[in-house]
C-alpha cells in the first residue's frame, strides 16, 4: 500500500510501517500546504495518509477522497511516543478503505 506521512509525523516512523511503500508530504513537495489543499493534491498519490493532527477528521471531509485517513493519538509526535502505535497502524493499513477515517490511540 502507498502511504504518505504528514509533515507532523517523523520520517523514521515510516520505517516501522514496512513493507508498505512510504513517503512524506515533504518528499512530495507538499510540506507547506494547509490541510484542505494537501488532501486535494494527495488524490492518486496514496491509499492512506497518516497524521497526528487530531482535529483533521472534524475539520476536513474525507469520505470523498480516494485514500484513507489514519490519525494517531499519541502523547506527542516524537518517535518514541509514536513507535508503540506502529503495530496498530500496520493492522489498520490492512483493513482500511478509501474515504475512511481510523483513529489509533486515545
Amino acid at each position: 500500500m502507498r502511504v504518505v506521512l504528514d509533515a507532523c509525523v517523523p520520517r523514521k516512523f515510516g520505517r516501522l510501517l514496512r513493507p508498505h511503500q512510504l513517503t512524506t508530504v515533504h518528499a512530495l513537495g507538499f510540506g507547506d500546504l494547509d490541510d484542505r489543499p494537501l488532501l486535494e493534491v494527495l488524490e492518486g498519490e496514496c491509499e492512506a495518509f497518516v497524521t497526528v493532527d487530531r482535529s483533521m477528521p472534524e475539520q476536513q471531509s474525507i469520505e470523498s477522497h480516494s485514500f484513507a485517513l489514519i490519525v494517531i493519538r499519541a502523547r506527542s509526535n516524537r518517535l518514541e511516543d509514536l513507535a508503540p502505535f506502529a503495530a496498530a497502524t500496520l493492522d489498520v493499513l490492512e483493513t482500511v478503505h478509501p474515504g475512511e477515517v481510523r483513529v489509533i490511540g486515545g
